[in-house]
């Protein structure tokens, strides 16, 4: 969320970079309501001030002029609160400024590629997509999961579910063991406050699965990612420098209604309701933002290269960030039944965006008190990995070669098939 004060110091700059995000923003109205309100502050300063004095002089006769004060400051005060509550609507709906190196564009299509790495597979026989491979080995089963859930759901089983929880593990270990990060188990409902924090709420509210509890308790959302119950973990605090950075990583179930993608990936797991993923979260000073940012990017492609998975490293345009990120680098794995490469991992710094949000602060060397740095990353979705070796590894009996460095946690299973 932005402060109003820091808008004010440039606000023709400010208003060039927001529109970088191709958000329509009605500024004029912004402009116009700031001064509004603080006009407000001034007539309430002024009116308390000459109060303030008339009770000092103790002077009887100004008793009713004194009574006229308050009323008009209450009346004020009225008008003051409809006039902050339509400025923090638009700036709690007024996404992150882009980095200045993001380059500018609409969509998916103005993204730019950084960097590629693995050899793309060649098959001698037409490559089968994950879904037909899975359904052939009995061990995915859209049918089931419509009848019992609905659509955009599914049971994986028998090795299939192995395998998954396998990648889980592997991912959770290699962060935990080789990139530090301190593994979580965290709650998978979130409080309306801790939604708003990380920017979910209000803007996409649509998209969240709402969980209704007792009558009167507090709003409750299942996380639709694991980023924004582990950003929360520093909401109201102020930290010790020398604690920071903080990284934290989970392996949990997501959940998203997926709002605005009817017609889209109707087939298969790569847009479901449900699906897991392992997240990484940093926590850091605002200026190592975009060093962690290149530390937690190359985390994820750690796991990739590991896995021995084609993929490549885009960065994304303005118009195609998430409303929290002044920067983000997507991870797109090739996919040989759509021969194209589809969204792996995402990894963003946030800069100070959420931190205003969640009120999250440190204390520097100066014992300053600052608003720290975030920064989120899919360290990958479990479902796509899934989807990705299902179709690189494929044979042509319909068989899955396992990737060697997940057969350990797999029982030393080299392959799995239907007998």
């Amino acid at each position: 969320m932005h402060n109003l004060k820091e808008i004010r110091k440039n606000f023709d700059s400010f208003e060039k970079e927001i529109k970088k995000r191709l958000i329509d923003i009605d500024f004029s109205k912004l402009k116009d309501l700031d001064k509004k309100n603080r006009e407000f502050i001034q007539q309430k300063e002024s009116l308390e001030k000459e109060k303030k004095d008339i009770s000092k002089s103790k002077d009887k006769t100004l008793f009713i002029k004194s009574k006229q004060i308050t009323s008009s400051i209450n009346d004020i005060t009225e008008k003051q609160k409809l006039v902050k509550l339509e400025l923090e609507k638009i700036l709690s709906n007024m996404p992150n400024t882009p980095y200045k190196d993001v380059p500018v564009g609409k969509d998916e299509n103005d993204n730019i590629e950084v960097d590629k790495s693995g050899e793309i597979p060649k098959f001698d026989f037409k490559p089968k997509s994950h879904y037909e491979l899975g359904e052939n080995l009995k061990m995915l089963d859209f049918d089931l999961a419509t009848k019992t859930t609905g659509s955009r759901f599914v049971f994986v089983k028998n090795k299939l579910a192995l395998l998954e929880r396998a990648i889980s593990n592997f991912m959770l270990d290699t962060h935990i063991l080789k990139n530090g990060y301190e593994e979580i188990s965290p709650p998978l409902l979130a409080s309306e406050n801790t939604m708003f924090g990380t920017g979910q709420l209000p803007k996409f509210e649509n998209d969240q699965f709402e969980v209704k509890l007792d009558e009167g308790t507090d709003r409750k959302f299942l996380i639709p990612t694991a980023e924004v119950i582990l950003t929360n973990i520093v909401k109201d605090k102020i930290l010790n420098q020398k604690s920071l950075p903080l990284r934290f990583v989970a392996s949990t179930p997501c959940f998203r209604k997926e709002a605005g993608s009817y017609g889209k990936d109707t087939k298969g797991m790569i847009r479901q309701h449900q699906f897991y993923k392992v997240e990484m979260v940093s926590i850091v000073e605002q200026t190592k933002c975009l060093d962690e940012l290149e530390r937690m990017t190359n985390c994820a492609t750690q796991i990739l290269d590991l896995l021995e998975l084609p993929y490549r490293k885009m960065i994304l345009c303005t118009g195609d960030m998430g409303f929290s990120a002044e920067k983000t680098y997507d991870l797109e794995v090739w996919l040989p039944s759509e021969n194209k490469y589809r969204e792996i991992s995402s990894c963003s710094s946030c800069s100070t965006f959420q931190a205003v949000r969640m009120k999250a602060r440190y204390k520097d060397s100066n014992m300053e008190t600052k608003y720290v740095g975030t920064l989120n990353g899919s360290g990958l979705a479990v479902g796509r990995t899934l989807i990705a070796i299902l179709e690189n590894y494929q044979q042509k009996d319909g068989s899955i070669s396992i990737p060697k460095v997940l057969r350990p946690y797999m029982n030393n299973m080299e392959k799995i098939s239907i007998n």
